[in-house]
């Protein structure tokens, strides 16, 4: 699996970006479609090409905590202690911005030791909202990515909004084809979900999207997280969080007890169970929760492409380990 680009390539990027164009990239949990994040220009692109709702803020890629420092109004302690155990990594972690507006949320005594070499975020990033969500990916070709280009990335996922997420460069080329301007090939994402978003704008922190770090690895560091509800309408305080999201084009049950659909030929996801009819395709998926993310995005894309009128999913166990899968499932599974 590449881990690593050709210098030539990285710098190809990294002017395409400074000057305003899409440049998609690896991460270890999905690919991202990438953005100056300080062009609103250009992250009005990201918008467009992922036919992405404005109500959706985007998460905002850094090389490093004192690059994360220069865009927020504070950076707390809580948030110090966080990123220097889990980043680089797939948390990603929501604090007041720097942009009009945020300073309603900030105490003097927390004010970013960076505030002097601060950036700016574009409302357009933050679905105007006054967080931001920023994280420090693990993939070596990103984080060269963003310190050849100089300046921190807005980078969602890099496919078509609701639509099942990508995990490799051909995911990202079926998905958007020539609507971005360079694709940085890492090969297969290794975490396969995305990361995981935790608030640390109020006084409690507050979980907002499962993902590839689990809420008892935070809570063994922090201690207890409370855990947001869905929003029901106006901007979501992190993306991800539409009803109907990580969607395949075919329909999509979650099995219980191996029960299929009566009619139609379909693919089983099985995981502990398995099929209540016979001469039914099966895929047995992996046991681990770990394993099961990094496969999920890439079973669900070949299951796509196989002409099947119904993809069932035996789900997994309901434990904290499994909870960023089973929101994704429940999720891609909505009507």
């Amino acid at each position: 699996m590449p881990q690593t680009a050709d210098p030539g390539e990285i710098d190809h990027a990294a002017r395409l970006l400074r000057a305003g164009r899409l440049v998609a990239f690896p991460t270890e949990t999905v690919y991202g479609l990438g953005a100056n994040a300080l062009d609103a220009e250009a992250v009005a692109r990201i918008y467009a090409v992922k036919r992405r709702p404005g109500t959706s803020p985007l998460i905002v890629h850094v090389a490093s905590i004192e690059m994360a420092q220069s865009l927020v109004a504070r950076w707390p302690e809580i948030a110090d202690r966080l990123a220097r155990r889990f980043w680089p990594g797939p948390l990603t972690l929501v604090l007041p911005t720097s942009h009009v507006g945020a300073d309603a949320l900030v105490r003097p005594a927390e004010r970013s030791s960076a505030a002097s070499s601060s950036w700016t975020i574009p409302p357009i990033v933050t679905a105007n909202l006054p967080t931001v969500g920023l994280r420090m990916p693990a993939h070596p070709i990103a984080l060269a990515l963003i310190r050849a280009a100089g300046v921190p990335l807005a980078a969602p996922s890099a496919n078509r909004f609701t639509e099942l997420s990508p995990t490799t460069a051909d995911h990202v080329r079926r998905s958007l084809g020539s609507d971005l301007d360079y694709i940085l090939d890492g090969g297969p994402c290794n975490v396969g979900i995305e990361s995981t978003v935790l608030s640390l704008a109020g006084s409690q922190p507050i979980l907002l999207r499962p993902g590839g770090i689990p809420r008892t690895e935070i809570e063994s560091l922090i201690g207890p997280i409370a855990t947001a509800a869905d929003p029901a309408t106006g901007p979501h305080p992190a993306p991800g969080l539409h009803p109907r999201h990580y969607s395949p084009r075919t329909t999509l049950y979650l099995a219980t007890n191996g029960k299929l659909p009566d009619q139609g030929q379909g693919l089983y996801l099985q995981h502990q169970n398995p099929p209540g009819r016979t001469n039914i395709a099966t895929h047995q998926m992996p046991q681990s929760a770990a394993d099961y993310a990094a496969a999920l995005y890439e079973v669900l894309h070949q299951a796509d492409a196989g002409n099947y009128n119904w993809i069932a999913i035996d789900l997994p166990p309901s434990t904290p380990d499994w909870e960023a899968i089973q929101d994704r499932l429940k999720r891609a599974a909505a009507k």
